[in-house]
């Protein structure tokens, strides 16, 4: 399928740290003149998950959305095409995203920024021609400095992410079946085709379709 861009969305929000916009998707050359919030380190420091969201933003279908204070980002989520070492990237099949890292500066949480941020994704209307999906391992949670249980996190999280439509998918997915905190949540825009809707039904029961 042709590449259907995003359209350029924003809004303010007052919070306890002062004013904060959130915008998205950024162009490569935006993310490149803001700062980076010091707190961003859960996946890798601030500066190298700086340099990843630029990396993604770089993509044909890859969308980052920022929440930012002044010239600092402070909070952040991207889409990009699924990893080809997933089940859902191995075949490239166009027209599928992934609903990637999600992060909020610990300074600033507690004030609705990822909540936010994923209801503007959802106003998105090029997400109507796409499968968006999300896929959640307990093993990269902050389940420590959250103070959460794997229950509470996961309910967090599903309640969070089901603001941009996302809502919780059967699938015999190995890693999602590890272990039962694990969860695939999925978004069918309405424009999808059904040749598409099949693929991707294929790709949630590959046990299904195996020959005896």
């Amino acid at each position: 399928m042709p590449l259907v861009p995003s359209a350029r969305l924003s809004r303010s929000v007052s919070t306890p740290g002062g004013q904060v916009i959130l915008e998205g998707p950024l162009p490569r050359e935006e993310l490149q003149r803001l700062n980076m919030d010091a707190g961003l380190d859960w996946f890798r420091p601030a500066w190298r998950q700086k340099e990843a969201l630029e990396e993604v933003a770089a993509m044909d279908e890859g969308r980052v959305w920022v929440a930012r204070h002044d010239h600092t980002i402070v909070g952040y989520v991207v889409i990009h095409p699924p990893h080809p070492f997933e089940r859902w990237g191995r075949d490239r099949l166009p027209g599928i995203l992934e609903l990637g890292a999600v992060e909020v500066s610990p300074a600033w949480r507690r004030s609705g920024l990822a909540t936010a941020l994923f209801s503007l994704i959802g106003q998105d209307p090029a997400l109507e021609h796409y499968i968006v999906l999300a896929t959640e391992y307990y093993w990269h949670w902050d389940l420590e400095r959250t103070g959460l249980t794997r229950g509470e996190y996961r309910r967090m999280l599903q309640k969070l992410k089901g603001t941009s439509g996302v809502q919780p998918c059967p699938t015999d997915d190995p890693e999602i079946a590890f272990h039962p905190s694990n969860v695939l949540m999925v978004r069918v825009g309405r424009y999808v085709s059904p040749e598409l809707r099949q693929k991707f039904q294929d790709l949630l029961f590959e046990k299904r379709a195996q020959p005896r």
